[in-house]
């Protein structure tokens, strides 16, 4: 902890040359805590309000709803699936699905129902983390003074805390089990139906906009193959087994396509620039931590 307070007297022992290299530290701390430190929290402000802004782009000339984003997302190495999704802010206000089955050259088409929206926790969650973030920054405004470098640093690690957690929820999809994939509400989003053979689902990887779909077969009550069932995953492999009011299920298919969200992208670069605007800030503090540490007698 640092102890910039210390006076002089403290020390007689020290050499006068080092008493008037203290005195200067003292000032240059003094000027850190006083006038760098808002600048550095300026320009975090600055930088998470743009990232807060690309959560939620209002619609042309209608500044009280969401801007929709069409993406279709699709594969050049394969056409089993193909989607146009439409994002609008945190949620996916329109799904369009088709499904070519495999061994037959049926396709089979999927719609959000009218009524429905999909919301992505991912980005919920992380726009949230940045709020918070920001709410921290806007409660030490200019007028505030910091009395120590602990006082910065604490700072600091709760708004790196903050960061860390909003880019996790967007680089780290949830694990989810199969019977959770099959009892999700978003199976109950679709018209038609979703048939009891085919689960599909959605998340954010990166700054990426994923859908997977998956193709079940039923296995026969006497099988005599080695039922395992499957654990969690964020991406299940054909062969995955689990079990379903009664019924015992095997993965046979699974399609993965996936499409860029352009300004995902943009909000984990301003974040990865916020946690070095917090790490240098830290770092500069460190450097008189260690220097008052040391006591030349």
């Amino acid at each position: 902890m640092l102890n910039h307070q210390r006076s002089l007297s403290e020390l007689p022992k020290m050499s006068a040359a080092s008493q008037v290299e203290r005195a200067v530290l003292e000032e240059e701390f003094n000027w850190l805590l006083k006038e760098e430190v808002h600048a550095v929290l300026k320009q975090l402000q600055d930088v998470l309000k743009e990232a807060s802004r690309r959560f939620s782009v209002p619609a042309p000339g209608l500044e009280s709803q969401l801007k929709q984003e069409n993406f279709i997302l699709g594969s050049s190495t394969m056409d089993q699936v193909k989607g146009v999704l439409t994002l609008q802010g945190e949620a996916l206000s329109q799904a369009d699905i088709n499904l070519k089955v495999a061994k037959s050259s049926q396709v089979l088409h999927f719609q959000f129902r009218e009524d429905k929206q999909w919301k992505l926790q991912q980005i919920q969650d992380a726009r949230n983390h940045v709020s918070q973030a920001l709410q921290l920054l806007s409660s030490h405004d200019e007028s505030y003074h910091f009395k120590t470098g602990a006082e910065v640093n604490k700072l600091m690690d709760a708004v790196m805390l903050q960061l860390t957690r909003a880019r996790n929820r967007l680089t780290t999809p949830a694990s989810l089990t199969l019977p959770e994939l099959a009892t999700s509400g978003l199976m109950k989003m679709f018209t038609p139906p979703m048939p009891g053979d085919v689960m599909v689902n959605f998340y954010i990887n990166l700054s990426k906009l994923c859908l997977t779909v998956y193709q079940l077969h039923v296995l026969p009550p006497n099988t005599t193959k080695n039922f395992k069932p499957a654990g969690s995953s964020v991406l299940h492999s054909p062969g995955a087994m689990f079990e379903l009011n009664s019924n015992r299920f095997e993965v046979s298919h699974v399609h993965k396509v996936e499409c860029v969200v352009p300004w995902l992208n943009d909000t984990l670069v301003f974040f990865t620039i916020s946690l070095q605007l917090c790490q240098q800030l830290k770092d500069k503090i460190s450097v008189f931590s260690s220097f008052w540490n040391y006591r030349p007698f």
